[in-house]
């Protein structure tokens, strides 16, 4: 692992990687960035599952404590708790343990009720069993916009400047990422105001979540164009 630093696995467009690699922003640790083709189905070829049998990303390796090899963490919470443990600040949680439940509340729901149902391999299943590819695309819709009806109610109530009061945290972490793929999707996001809004000031102000943008990553359609 060159000069110690961490190695990060990333697709550009993945919610999931996108991330894992605003945390490391946030927290100023520089790593490595290695780009896996997840449109070409890369991570399903032998020399990515021999690193992750999974053939998911994000991936990061980390040198192991004894200095003279590393570790290779999987899933992107997972490897989200270790940043947070090994390096504490900036915090992504609340210190109020109310207020941290509540974060975690709308992490959970982001990352397991809604952005999985968004997977390349469960888009193109819906799609394969539906027998169109625009049954993905209305597989997507449907469950974005069900989804973003309860989560704008909740962060209705819950929010200030950011989504759960007025600290950052990784709530907002993992929100920009979900209304990116929705935009993707063409969801209208005036049906959502208070989503739009957390996400139109966090993408317009946050570094953290600005310099991890999937268009600033080497592998993105618009770094291949420049």
């Amino acid at each position: 692992m060159s000069n110690n630093k961490p190695i990060l696995y990333s697709y550009w467009r993945s919610s999931c990687s996108w991330r894992v690699r605003a945390v490391l922003e946030l927290k100023k640790i520089p790593y490595e960035y290695r780009p896996v083709n997840l449109f070409s189905g890369e991570q399903n070829e032998e020399k990515f599952r021999s690193i992750n049998p999974f053939g998911l990303v994000p991936v990061l390796m980390v040198p192991n404590v004894s200095g003279d090899g590393h570790e290779t963490l999987f899933e992107s919470l997972a490897i989200i708790n270790y940043l947070e443990q090994t390096n504490p600040e900036p915090s992504i949680y609340p210190k109020d343990t109310i207020q941290r439940a509540k974060v975690a509340g709308i992490v959970e729901f982001i990352v397991c009720d809604i952005q999985p149902l968004q997977n390349l391999g469960t888009m193109r299943k819906a799609a394969e069993f539906g027998g169109s590819p625009n049954k993905g695309v209305e597989w997507n819709r449907y469950w974005i916009t069900t989804k973003f009806k309860q989560l704008e109610q909740i962060l209705h109530s819950l929010s200030g400047k950011y989504s759960v009061g007025d600290q950052f945290s990784l709530a907002d972490i993992c929100l920009v990422p979900q209304v990116y793929n929705a935009l993707r999707y063409n969801i209208d996001m005036n049906e959502y105001p208070t989503i739009k809004r957390l996400f139109e000031q966090l993408l317009a102000n946050e570094e953290s979540i600005i310099k991890s943008h999937p268009d600033k990553q080497v592998d993105s359609d618009a770094q291949k164009k420049s």
